[in-house]
C-alpha cells in the first residue's frame, strides 16, 4: 500500500458510518483522499462515526442504498475514480430475526451499487466487500479458498455469498476484462475474517460485549466458547482493501477477481482463548460465564486461505492477534478515560502504517 497514491484520489465509499467504514474514512482522510461517504444513519449509540467526528474530513451523505436514483445522482456528482462498497446489514443473528432487510441490503444493496457504477463515468476500480461466511461452510479444518463454493447457512451468510455471485454475474455482463479498453471499469471482491478494534458497539459481537461487560464489571455471557474464528484487527483486512483498490485501478483486469484477508493460521482462535486473554489484560473485575440459553445456528469452524493476497498481492497480516487484542483494551481504556476519539483512532492508524511500511 502506498499512501501517496490515494493523495488526491476521488473515492466513493459505501457504508461509511459503520465501524469498519469510519476506521477506513479515517484512514483515507488522513492520505489526502477527496472522499465521499454514502450511508444510512450510524448503526449504532454510541458509534465511531461521531465520537471521532468522521464526517468533518470528507463528504458525508446520509442516504439508502436501496434508493438507487438518488444513488446514481449522488455518485454523479462525486465523480469517483474508485468505489469501495461496504454499505451492509452485518449481523447474522440479526438476519435471523430481519432476513428480509438482510438480503435487500446485502443483495440488491450490491446490484444497486453495480448498477450505479454502470451508469457513472470515470470510474476504474471497484471493490465489493464481501465476507468470510460467504462461503459454503463444511466446518473444514483449513482454509477457505477463492475458488471455493459460495454458500452461507443463516441469512446475513447466504445474502453474501449471494453478493459475491451479483458481483459476478455484473463483472462478465458488464465489465468483462475482455472489453476492458471498452468500459474501463475492474472490479473485485474482498472476502475477510472477523474483525475487531476499538469504537465498535455492535449488538452480539464478541469483543464488544466483552468490553461493555468489563466496562461495567460485569461478567461477559458467551454463547459459544468452542467456536473457531478468523480473527483480525480492523486494519489489517483494511489495509488489504487499500492495496486491492491500487493494484486494481493501476493493473485493471490484472487483479479483477475475488480475494481472501485474513490471519495467519496461529490467530484462528476459539472464543474462549479471546476472553481469556482480554480479561487478562483488562484486569481486576473481568470474568465470564456460559450463556446456556438456546441460540440459532452459528458455524463451529471457519478459517481463510489468504495465499493468493500473499503471492500475488505482497499482502499479509501484520499484527499477531495478542497485539491486536491490546489495541483493542488500549483504546476503550483511553476513550473511557476522557482521550479524543479521532486523534485515538488517527494515531493507531499511523503507528499501523509506520510498521506496515517498514
Amino acid at each position: 500500500m502506498t499512501p501517496e497514491f490515494w493523495r488526491g484520489k476521488r473515492v466513493f465509499l459505501t457504508g461509511h458510518t459503520g465501524f469498519k467504514g469510519s476506521w477506513l474514512s479515517l484512514w483515507l482522510q488522513s492520505m489526502g483522499a477527496e472522499l465521499t461517504g454514502y450511508a444510512l444513519q450510524p448503526p449504532t449509540t454510541p458509534s465511531l462515526f461521531e465520537q471521532a467526528r468522521v464526517g468533518d474530513g470528507m463528504t458525508s451523505i446520509t442516504a439508502d442504498i436501496a434508493d438507487l436514483e438518488q444513488l446514481v445522482r449522488v455518485m454523479r456528482q462525486a465523480r469517483p475514480e474508485i468505489v469501495i462498497h461496504m454499505a451492509a446489514q452485518s449481523l447474522v443473528r440479526y438476519s435471523y430475526d430481519h432476513p428480509v432487510e438482510t438480503y435487500l441490503t446485502n443483495v440488491m444493496g450490491t446490484v444497486h451499487l453495480l448498477d450505479a457504477v454502470r451508469q457513472t463515468a470515470g470510474v476504474k476500480a471497484v471493490i465489493n466487500v464481501t465476507s468470510d461466511k460467504c462461503y459454503d461452510n463444511r466446518e473444514w479444518v483449513w482454509g477457505y479458498r477463492e475458488v471455493d463454493a459460495m454458500g452461507g447457512y443463516d441469512p446475513y451468510s447466504n445474502s453474501k455469498g449471494c453478493a459475491e455471485l451479483v458481483s459476478s454475474s455484473y463483472r462478465q455482463s458488464f465489465f468483462n476484462p475482455r472489453d476492458y479498453a471498452v468500459h474501463g471499469v475492474a472490479l473485485a471482491t474482498a472476502r475477510a475474517g472477523n474483525v475487531i478494534g476499538g469504537g465498535d458497539w455492535a449488538r452480539d459481537r464478541l469483543v464488544p460485549d466483552i468490553v461493555a461487560a468489563f466496562g461495567k464489571g460485569q461478567p461477559v455471557h458467551i454463547r459459544n466458547p468452542h467456536a473457531i474464528r478468523p480473527w483480525q484487527h480492523v486494519l489489517e483486512p483494511l489495509s488489504g482493501y487499500l492495496e486491492l483498490a491500487e493494484r486494481v485501478f493501476n493493473d485493471g483486469p490484472a487483479c479483477a477477481e475475488a480475494w481472501n484477508f485474513g490471519p495467519s493460521d496461529d490467530d484462528a482462535r476459539p472464543v474462549a482463548w479471546i476472553v481469556e486473554q482480554m480479561a487478562g489484560l483488562w484486569g481486576e473485575g473481568a470474568g465470564w460465564r456460559v450463556d446456556d440459553g438456546v441460540h440459532p445456528h452459528e458455524a463451529g469452524y471457519l478459517k481463510l486461505d489468504v495465499s493468493k493476497a500473499r503471492g500475488r498481492l505482497n499482502w499479509h497480516p501484520m499484527l499477531p492477534l495478542g497485539e491486536a487484542l491490546k489495541l483493542v483494551v488500549d483504546w476503550a481504556k483511553r476513550r473511557e478515560a476522557g482521550a479524543d476519539a479521532r486523534e485515538l483512532t488517527l494515531e493507531q492508524i499511523m503507528s499501523y502504517q509506520m510498521v506496515r511500511s517498514s
